[in-house]
């Protein structure tokens, strides 16, 4: 259970209302005190769900963390979340939390410890007392990194996401981590993140790394990336924003390359391809996430381009319940009848468009020219 002493808010400006605040946590598991950070995005609100990211070595990469989950979710490219880091600094801590038996390569005892600080303790605290989602994410650098590799070998993964920066390798993790992402059959996603130069773990992670490659397993996401003019302190910063951008690369809108290389080539019909990618959102990250106008718009050119009339009704469908009250939906559901040849339907749904709000590149001139075409080649 967790208790609460010396509360001291830390009021940073990363927001008009958002918060960094620190805690000192008191842990039964640990027996011990620890100092916690957490970050808490500006328009929280417990009517939604944030995915948590659990950060060790807090001194040092919860500031990074925090900062490029910021500049991802102001511009769509992650969803908000909540980020709670552990201060490791003092007295060595982290080499105690996350030890591992040189024989063996397990945890030590206090590192069994703090397994169970992090996930019976810290984020039950954090699903009790905020709106999070079921995807969580772990951040850890050298030894914390290779110590968020013991949540892996559990029956059900604690973590749906990792980022391991330059990770110091218990003995045979570069042969048990492989094994063990083959046998899961959870979806995955796995960032593992090193420098150019050379280090005594180097070719263990090579090795490691070509193993995890080697898997082709679908419900593994693993990214890989070396930064060759990083060294072992560098690296950090060079990696955490990749490393979100790879995990999230779903929650994105839809660029142009993913509209080129997927939605053109694909076989099925095109608004299967805007389900699909809302689905997964939902599955992954526990919420239901509101259709992009921007992936509106991809799907509505493809629309055009393969002349997917089925795809455009759906389209416009959707666009009648995401965004009600504008021109949007009515005015797709008229190029429907019009491409399918019944221009009097066409006639009175442009009609209902020329009523309703102008969005994006539609205007009520554009409904009307349609009108005014109809009406000239049939006669009405």
């Amino acid at each position: 259970m967790k208790r609460l002493t010396a509360v001291i808010a830390l009021f940073l400006c990363f927001g008009a209302n958002a918060q960094v605040t620190k805690e000192v946590f008191e842990s039964y598991k640990l027996q011990e005190k620890r100092d916690v950070r957490y970050y808490i995005p500006e328009n929280y609100t417990a009517e939604k769900k944030y995915p948590l990211i659990v950060v060790l070595d807090a001194e040092y990469l919860f500031d990074n963390v925090v900062a490029n989950a910021k500049f991802y979710s102001k511009f769509s490219g992650m969803p908000e979340s909540i980020i709670v880091g552990v201060e490791q600094g003092k007295n060595g801590l982290r080499y105690n939390d996350c030890g591992f038996d040189e024989a063996t390569g397990l945890p030590t005892d206090k590192g069994k410890s703090f397994f169970e600080f992090l996930g019976m303790e810290l984020i039950p605290y954090m699903d009790s007392n905020y709106s999070t989602t079921p995807f969580k994410m772990f951040v850890g650098y050298d030894i914390t990194a290779n110590f968020g590799n013991f949540y892996l070998f559990k029956d059900d993964s604690l973590f749906n996401a990792y980022i391991s920066i330059s990770p110091t390798l218990a003995p045979e993790m570069e042969n048990r981590l492989p094994s063990r992402l083959g046998a899961i059959n959870k979806k995955i996603f796995y960032s593992l993140i090193v420098e150019g130069e050379n280090s005594s773990d180097k070719n263990r992670i090579m090795a490691m790394n070509q193993s995890i490659k080697d898997l082709n397993k679908e419900s593994l996401h693993y990214f890989f990336d070396v930064y060759e003019n990083a060294d072992h302190t560098s690296v950090v910063t060079y990696g955490i924003g990749k490393a979100l951008d790879n995990i999230f690369n779903m929650f994105k809108p839809i660029n142009k390359k993913e509209y080129k290389d997927k939605i053109l080539t694909s076989e099925e019909p095109v608004f299967k391809y805007l389900e699909d990618k809302y689905a997964l959102i939902a599955d992954l990250f526990g919420f239901k996430k509101s259709v992009e106008l921007n992936d509106v718009m991809a799907i509505y050119a493809a629309c055009r381009k393969k002349e997917d009339l089925d795809s455009l009704k759906s389209l416009a469908e959707l666009c009648k319940k995401e965004f009600p009250g504008t021109m949007l939906g009515f005015y797709f559901e008229g190029e429907y009848y019009e491409q399918k040849g019944e221009p009097k339907k066409a006639l009175r749904t442009f009609e209902k468009a020329f009523g309703m709000e102008e969005i994006d590149f539609l205007t009520k001139d554009m409904a009307l020219e349609k009108m005014d075409a109809l009406k000239a080649d049939f006669g009405y």
